[in-house]
C-alpha cells in the first residue's frame, strides 16, 4: 500500500489450542508469520530416498480412472465446459470418485470440465468458445457485453494509439489485456495453519487501521480490496462446506492441513484464470504435520505419500478454456502451478524435508508430467541424499526445474517461491504486475528503418531519418537502438500501467490477496525477447561487414553479412558484454518511468514458450536469422550459434546480472547424458 498507517494493539482471536499441539510456540501464533512457524518446527532431512513409499491401489485406481478422460480430451481439445461463469462458490461439489479420494476437489462439477471466467474479458470466453464448437449462453453474453464491463474492456478504453500499434505489429507481445495476468501466489499455507476465521479477523483487523487515515485515492482502494477479501474468505469457508470439510478452524492433522492448504489453491484457479497459477513453497509446511502424525502413530509412511499423491493429481487437472491462439503463445495450454522445493535456509539449516522426497516422488507414483511444475532450489550445500534423489529422478523422469537457490535466498529471502517458471517472490509478502515481454531484436531493425515495421511498413516508432549507404555502421545502429529502446520503455510501462490499472478494478484477485498482507511489495515484471538475436545482430555489424537489402519502398528487408563474427553463448566477452550492455540499458530505461502503485522496475529474459510467436512477427536479422524463423528461448544463445558446448553457454548466460533482470532469466538444455562426459 502506498500510505504508511499505525498498527492498532488489538489482539487476535486464538485458535483451538489442540490443532497447535506439540507445535513450538512463537511470534506466528498471534500474528500471522507462517514462515516463523516454519522455521520453529520444521524436521530437516540429511537422509536418503530409501524411506519413500511407492503408489498405492488407491491412488493407481484413482489416476487410472482418469486416463480416459485425458486421452477424450486430446482428441478434442477440451472435454467439457461448464457456461456458468466461474467463481469460488460458483459450481456444485465435483468429484473423480467420491468413495476413494482423501483430498477432495475440482474446478467444476466434474473432472476437467472447464469453466468461462469473463471478468477478465468477454471476447477471450467468446473466441474460446467458438473455436471448441459450443453456442455461447444467451444470457450470460448479454450480461457481460451489455451490463458488466470487464478488464479487457476498461484496458481498451485507456490505450493510447501507441500501445495499439506496438500490439499489432508484435513489438509488444502477449500482455495480459485480455486474459489474467497471473503471478500472484496466494499463501494457501495459511488456511491450514490459522484457519479461515483468523485470517478474517486479521483482515478486519487490517482495515480498522484505516479508520483514520485521510481518504485518498489509495485508502480507498484498500479499504474496498480488504471488504473484497474478506468476503472470498467467507466464500472460502462455503465451498469447503460444501465438501463436508469446516475450514473456519485450523488443519488438526496432517490429511486436513494438505486438505485446507488445497482448497485455498482451488478456491484461486476458480476466480481466475491466470497466466501462471503458482501453489508456492508448501512442502516443508506440510512436513511439519506430517512428522506430527508419524510421531503420534496416526498415519503410516504409506498414508503420507498418498495424501502428496492425490493432492499433485489434483493439480494436474487443473484446466482453464483458453483460445487456441493463447495456447499457442505459450505452447500448449499450462498452468504453471509450480511448486518450490528444498533450498536453504538462513539460519544455514536445509529446508529439505521428508516431503520434499515425496512431492519429487510423485513424478514415479504418477508418471512424468509438466504439471505441477516441480523446481528445486538448488545449492551445492543440499544434502547428498537429496541431491542423488533429484538426479535419479531428472535422469528417469525429465521433469524437474532448478533454480539457483543461492542467487535468489539473498535478495527474497527463505520463504520465496516460484511464480510460473524463474519469478521469484516472497510468499504472501509480494505480488507481481505480469508484463508479458518485448522484442528487442524487432526494436533493433526498427532503429534500422527509421521506426517502420521491417514486415508491415507501417511506421511504429519515432520516425528518425532513414540509414543511409549499404553497410551498416555499429554506432549509428547502436545510436539509433538506444532511441528506439527508450520509447519503447516509455510505451511499454505506459501500456503495463494501464493493464493492472484495470485488473485491480475489474478483475481483483480477491482471495489470492487475502492470502498475502495488506501491505505489500509490487514489481512490475517488464521482461525481454530476441536477445541472442539483437545482440549476434550487432556482433555481426561491428565485427563483420553487414549489407543491407531494401525493397522498392526502400525499406530495408534482408541482410547480407560477409566476414566471422563472434556470437552469443560461446563465453566470448566480446558479444557477450552486447548483451549484457543490452539488458542493463532497457532496464535503466523502464526505470526511468513511473509504475501503477509504485512498483518495483524488473525484468526477465525468459521467452520459453513464445519463441517461436515472436518469430512469426519479426523479419530477417543480420546474425543471418531469416524472417519468421523462431527465436532461442529465453536467455539462450541463437539456435545453432552456440559451438563451444553447454558450459560455454552456461557461462555467456551466468554473466547477465540478476540485479538487471531480477524477473528471471532461463537457459533451457536438452542433451543426452553422454554429453556431460563420463
Amino acid at each position: 500500500m502506498d500510505v504508511a498507517v499505525k498498527a492498532k494493539s488489538s489482539a487476535l482471536p486464538t485458535p483451538d489450542n489442540e490443532a497447535w499441539r506439540d507445535f513450538v510456540a512463537g511470534p506466528w501464533q498471534g500474528q500471522v508469520d507462517v514462515r516463523d512457524f516454519i522455521q520453529r518446527n520444521y524436521t530437516p532431512y540429511q537422509g536418503d530416498a530409501s524411506f519413500l513409499a511407492g503408489a498405492s491401489a488407491r491412488i493407481s485406481g484413482l489416476w487410472a480412472k482418469l486416463q480416459p478422460l485425458l486421452e477424450q480430451e486430446r482428441d478434442k481439445g477440451i472435454l467439457d465446459v461448464s457456461q456458468i461463469p466461474s467463481a469460488i462458490t460458483a459450481h456444485e461439489p465435483g468429484y473423480i470418485d467420491r468413495d476413494q479420494e482423501l483430498i477432495v476437489g475440482l474446478q467444476t462439477d466434474a473432472p476437467l470440465k472447464r469453466a468461462i471466467m469473463p471478468f477478465g474479458g468477454w471476447r477471450m470466453v467468446e473466441a474460446s468458445l467458438k473455436a471448441y464448437g459450443y453456442e455461447m449462453d444467451p444470457k450470460v453474453r448479454e450480461i457481460f457485453t451489455k451490463y458488466r464491463k470487464t478488464h479487457n474492456d476498461g484496458v481498451f478504453d485507456a490505450y493510447t494509439s501507441s500501445i495499439l500499434k506496438c500490439r499489432k505489429s508484435g513489438v509488444v507481445t502477449g500482455l495480459p489485456d485480455a486474459y489474467g495476468r497471473g503471478r500472484i501466489i496466494g499463501d494457501y499455507r495459511r488456511i491450514a495453519l490459522y484457519g479461515a476465521d483468523f485470517l478474517i479477523a486479521a483482515k478486519k483487523r487490517e482495515k480498522a487501521e484505516l479508520d483514520e487515515a485521510h481518504s485518498t485515492e489509495d485508502v480507498i482502494r484498500t479499504r474496498e480490496e480488504l471488504s473484497e477479501q474478506m468476503r472470498s474468505l467467507s466464500e472460502l469457508k462455503e465451498m469447503a462446506a460444501n465438501y463436508g470439510c469446516d475450514i473456519s478452524k485450523p488443519a488438526g492433522t496432517a490429511h486436513e492441513a494438505v486438505q485446507w492448504t488445497y482448497f485455498g489453491y482451488l478456491a484461486a484457479i476458480k476466480q481466475q484464470n491466470g497466466a501462471a497459477m503458482s501453489v508456492g513453497r508448501v512442502s516443508t509446511f506440510l512436513d511439519v504435520y506430517f512428522e506430527r502424525d508419524l510421531r503420534e502413530g496416526k498415519i503410516t509412511e504409506q498414508f503420507a505419500q498418498e495424501l502428496i499423491d492425490d493432492f499433485v493429481m489434483k493439480l494436474r487437472i487443473v484446466r482453464f478454456l483458453r483460445t487456441p491462439e493463447y495456447n499457442e503463445l505459450f505452447s500448449g495450454d499450462p498452468v504453471w502451478a509450480t511448486e518450490s522445493i528444498g533450498g536453504m535456509g538462513q539460519d544455514g539449516r536445509t529446508l529439505v524435508t521428508k516431503t520434499s522426497f515425496r512431492m519429487l516422488n510423485t513424478l514415479y507414483d504418477l508418471g512424468p508430467a509438466p504439471e505441477p511444475n516441480l523446481t528445486v532450489f538448488w545449492t551445492p550445500a543440499l544434502p547428498l541424499g537429496f541431491k542423488q534423489f533429484c538426479a535419479k529422478v531428472s535422469i528417469d523422469t525429465s521433469s524437474i526445474q532448478y533454480e539457483s537457490d543461492e542467487l535468489m535466498r539473498p535478495r527474497w529471502g527463505d520463504d520465496c517461491a516460484i511464480a510460473c517458471c524463474v519469478s521469484a517472490m516472497r510468499v504472501g509478502k509480494q505480488m507481481q504486475f505480469f508484463g508479458a515481454r518485448v522484442n528487442l531484436a524487432k526494436t533493433m531493425l526498427y532503429a534500422i528503418n527509421g521506426g517502420r515495421d521491417e514486415v508491415s511498413g507501417e511506421q511504429i516508432g519515432p520516425v528518425l531519418p532513414p540509414i543511409e549507404g549499404d553497410v551498416l555502421d555499429y554506432e549509428e545502429v547502436s545510436q539509433r537502438l538506444d532511441v528506439m529502446m527508450d520509447w519503447l520503455a516509455r510505451t511499454y510501462v505506459n501500456a503495463l500501467n494501464i493493464i493492472h490499472y484495470m485488473h485491480d478494478k475489474y478483475c481483483y484477485e480477491a482471495i489470492e490477496m487475502a492470502l498475502h498482507d495488506r501491505d505489500i511489495l509490487r514489481t512490475m515484471a517488464c521482461g525481454i525477447a530476441g536477445l541472442s538475436h539483437a545482440a549476434d545482430s550487432l556482433s555481426a555489424i561491428k565485427y563483420a561487414k553487414v549489407k543491407v537489402v531494401r525493397n522498392e519502398s526502400g525499406l530495408v528487408t534482408d541482410y547480407i553479412t560477409e566476414g566471422n563474427f563472434p556470437c552469443y553463448g560461446n563465453n566470448d566477452d566480446r558479444v557477450d558484454e552486447i548483451a549484457t550492455g543490452l539488458v542493463s540499458t532497457m532496464m535503466d530505461k523502464i526505470r526511468q518511468y513511473p509504475t501503477y502503485r509504485n512498483a518495483l522496475h524488473t525484468q526477465s529474459v525468459l521467452t520459453i514458450t513464445s519463441n517461436v510467436v515472436y518469430g512469426k512477427k519479426t523479419g530477417s536479422t543480420p546474425d543471418g536469422r531469416k524472417k519468421g524463423e523462431p527465436f532461442a528461448p529465453g536467455a539462450n544463445p541463437s539456435n545453432h550459434r552456440d559451438t563451444h558446448g553447454a558450459l560455454a553457454a552456461m557461462m555467456s548466460v551466468a554473466k547477465i546480472p540478476y540485479e538487471d533482470a531480477a524477473d528471471g532469466i532461463s537457459l533451457t538444455l536438452s542433451f543426452s547424458p553422454t554429453a556431460l562426459g563420463h
